[in-house]
């Protein structure tokens, strides 16, 4: 589980990582990575998209559960105070969590480089 002051929470945020971030994608999610703000004081947040196209109530859970527990052991090797948005694509639902682990260290390394 993420911490508090790690997760995002506010639509304004989703949209600005979203909209004017840079983007990598695999075959089961995409992360948006939204540049830190070099006045801002908070620490990086993530935050997670997943819609019904990638199942029911449960899948999308079981999905969202595995993204949090991944993203938690990458949020210290994020800069400043960067937003990263990790979205799910329908695939994710029958993705292994070594599958998902794998291609979010992938895409995230592509879109700090």
């Amino acid at each position: 589980m993420l911490s508090a002051p790690h997760r995002l929470r506010d639509a304004e945020s989703f949209r600005t990582a979203v909209r004017g971030g840079r983007r990598a994608g695999s075959r089961t999610l995409v992360v948006h990575l939204a540049a830190p703000d070099p006045e801002s004081e908070t620490p990086p947040r993530v935050g997670f998209v997943v819609s019904k196209a990638v199942g029911n109530a449960a899948v999308r859970n079981r999905v969202k559960r595995r993204l949090r527990h991944q993203a938690r052991e990458h949020v210290t090797t994020l800069p400043g105070s960067a937003v990263l948005v990790v979205r799910a694509l329908p695939a994710a639902a029958q993705a292994s969590y070594e599958e998902l682990a794998t291609d979010l260290t992938r895409s995230l390394q592509r879109v700090m480089s």
